[in-house]
């Protein structure tokens, strides 16, 4: 059911391009415990939670997290909790930290994993596969998958297997300023507005000085395996990578999605089993990019996260920017009021396929506690922990994976006014996927990001540039690809 294929942590790193990164941890200390022996069985169900004093590490913000570790210690009296604030300008460099630790022995009991990471970490045998606990706990588990979109929980399967119970997820939808749009003679966009219509808007918003500098730009993006161009390459029908599902599954989707129609056709887990980039659909998404910063409709990029467009934005020097829910929570914390941005539907293409990514905890198959820990990431999911998370609460810096937690009142503070699209992403569009992240997600997102760079700043065209990435992604996948999927 699962790939139980390892090499070497000194394999690992090369293959996941860990090695270049130090590991920066800010590591802050619960209340001090001595770790109990391992004494749970790791994978035969859940067992009775010990009542010894066990401490578990976490890969968690500490303020964020305290609020559901104290409400899980009424239960588990004596557990202290040790925190693991790994932080990175993306999930990749997150990744990488977390490789570089295991490379050095240093070993948690739960980690956080986002999609680009779920699968190079089942794929080495770093997360444990969730399979016996969840049917195990079907009972009690069964209020949860009714409640999240069967797309969520199969970006987290791999080769058949469950690794992780999504928590929260950020579609790639588009954003925009409101101020701008009315000032542009523009109000909220249709659900089916066009990559056209998209543009029209982009010109009618820039602005340039007299020397023709953009002052006000319409569209920007930052350079990344998240959000990136990767929506445009979505919506134009094409991938970086080809696409099928793992066999496998059934278990889950017959125990848990009986009858829902969004569940039909799901399998193991996404493969994504040899490179496509330079195909025609990606050279023409890259080619619009380009003509977009050629045209001062959108700045030149930059590498890892949006700190830079978030400025512009609230600042009315930015008109639109592909983001998920995440966005809304972030620029009310930087004082732009709700009403001032709203967000659609990324725009139509060929087809108005969107590409999200979620995230949850993971068990370490090194744990020594691995029952607690799942007991733990059971109850992360539950509707009161969710609701007492940093991430939640008090203000939502994340889309929940909870369909009953994205309500009105939820939005009311925050904004945006059509908090719906958020969710109706999944619902409305069930070809919606997620972002490709095999098991080599790490250097391939290096290849993908640097080929962008090059594009973009004008040292290669789009074809050529997609060339490029194309010859280094097949060198990736014949060096460290063949056996990442079990393709009998």
């Amino acid at each position: 059911m699962v790939n139980q294929r390892t090499v070497s942590r000194r394999g690992f790193l090369r293959i996941a391009g860990a090695g270049a990164f130090t590991v920066a941890l800010a590591a802050c200390a619960g209340p001090g415990a001595p770790s109990a022996p391992a004494a749970e069985t790791g994978g035969e169900g859940a067992a009775a939670p010990s009542q010894e004093a066990i401490s578990l590490k976490i890969q968690a913000n500490e303020k964020e997290e305290s609020p559901v570790v104290e409400l899980f210690k009424q239960e588990h009296p004596g557990l202290s909790v040790e925190f693991f604030n790994i932080t990175g300008i993306d999930h990749e460099e997150v990744a990488s930290k977390i490789l570089s630790m295991v490379a050095a022995g240093q070993v948690l009991d739960l980690g956080y994993a986002a999609t680009e990471a779920a699968q190079l970490y089942a794929g080495q045998g770093l997360s444990q596969p969730l399979d016996d606990y969840v049917q195990a706990a079907e009972a009690e588990l069964q209020d949860y998958f009714s409640d999240v979109h069967p797309s969520l929980v199969e970006a987290f399967m791999y080769e058949g297997s469950l690794y992780q119970l999504p928590i929260d997820f950020n579609a790639a939808n588009m954003y925009y300023n409101t101020k701008l749009f009315a000032d542009a003679g523009y109000e909220h966009p249709a659900e089916d507005w066009t990559k056209d219509d998209f543009y029209e808007i982009a010109k009618a918003i820039t602005k340039k000085d007299a020397s023709g500098q953009t002052e006000t730009f319409g569209y920007a993006w930052t350079n990344r395996l998240w959000g990136s161009w990767m929506p445009w390459i979505f919506v134009n029908g094409g991938n970086i990578l080809t696409e099928e599902r793992a066999p496998g599954g059934e278990w889950l989707w017959t125990k848990f999605y009986a009858g829902d129609p969004a569940a039909e056709g799901r399998g193991g887990g996404w493969r994504w089993l040899a490179p496509q980039a330079n195909i025609p659909s990606n050279v023409e998404a890259l080619t619009f990019m380009k003509q977009l910063t050629d045209e001062g409709i959108a700045p030149a990029i930059e590498l890892g996260g949006g700190q830079t467009l978030q400025g512009f934005f609230t600042s009315d020097k930015l008109g639109m920017t592909p983001a998920g829910g995440f966005w809304s929570g972030g620029l009310h914390n930087t004082g732009m009021e709700a009403g001032r941005f709203d967000v659609q539907l990324f725009p139509k293409w060929q087809n108005q396929r969107h590409q999200f990514g979620t995230g949850a905890n993971f068990v370490f198959t090194q744990s020594q506690h691995k029952d607690l820990a799942w007991e733990y990431s059971k109850f992360r999911v539950s509707k009161p922990a969710m609701e007492a998370h940093g991430m939640f609460n008090p203000v939502t810096l994340t889309t929940p994976a909870r369909r009953s937690m994205n309500t009105a009142e939820r939005y009311a503070q925050t904004g945006p006014e059509h908090w719906q699209v958020f969710y109706d992403t999944l619902d409305k569009h069930p070809d919606t996927a997620p972002i490709p992240a095999p098991p080599i997600s790490n250097p391939m997102t290096t290849i993908f990001t640097t080929y962008t760079s090059r594009a973009m700043t004008g040292e290669l065209d789009p074809q050529a540039a997609l060339d490029g990435m194309q010859k280094d992604l097949e060198d990736l996948y014949a060096r460290s690809g063949q056996d990442m999927y079990k393709t009998a």
